[in-house]
């Protein structure tokens, strides 16, 4: 990690619709925030809402079952507007802020929300997508799970799954684990076959 450099763990749940059906001119809109901050390995802050959605306001069945998560929840968080500028509130200190989230849904759902909403994007900095990360780093064919990534080192998550501040807590611990597994690799240079075959007493053999 970048010393003095926040990195911003962050986690969205969103609304989706019944199976069955199709709102007309439905789009995901956030319903839960989670959020770890993070600077010179040191977690300095973290924070969890409800978020009450402003187009789809009642939320389907298969959303509520889902993700376990009730209207009541939804009816007395915080509105949008109140995220959008706890975020501004959280990038707007004077260093240089990285955004790491899993998946690549979060910063899409949250910049057209904003769209919608006709409100600024509020956050700067650096996007990375660590799903992506640990694809390349284990050069996996497919997309991992956050929950599948963290049990594949031998751990578990961080609370309950898709709950909004447990899986940043979660993709915080993955980034730490990868983080810790590329300084191993870079100070630790895999040996060649030639470094452990003494090649000229072979050639001399059969000469």
């Amino acid at each position: 990690m970048e010393k003095n450099h926040q990195y911003l763990f962050i986690d969205f749940e969103f609304t989706m619709p019944e199976r069955s059906e199709k709102y007309k001119g439905f789009y995901p809109e956030i319903i839960e925030v989670g959020f770890v901050s993070v600077v010179n390995g040191e977690l300095i802050d973290q924070y969890s809402s409800y978020v009450t959605p402003l187009r789809f306001p009642i939320l389907s069945e298969r959303c509520k079952s889902f993700l376990n998560i009730s209207q009541e929840h939804v009816d007395q968080g915080i509105s949008f507007f109140e995220l959008v500028q706890k975020l501004k509130d959280v990038n707007s200190q004077n260093q240089q802020t990285t955004i790491i989230t899993w998946g690549n849904m979060d910063m899409k759902v949250l910049r057209n929300n904003c769209l919608k909403a006709n409100v600024p994007f509020p956050i700067k900095g650096k996007e990375l997508d660590l799903s992506m990360e640990y694809k390349r780093f284990f050069g996996d064919q497919n997309q991992t799970g956050l929950w599948k990534a963290v049990q594949e080192y031998g751990k578990d998550g961080t609370g309950k799954h898709h709950r909004a501040l447990d899986d940043a807590h979660t993709t915080y611990n993955i980034f730490r684990l990868v983080e810790k597994d590329k300084r191993y690799l870079q100070n630790h240079e895999p040996t060649t076959i030639g470094d452990r075959v003494d090649f000229s007493k072979l050639f001399n053999k059969f000469a």
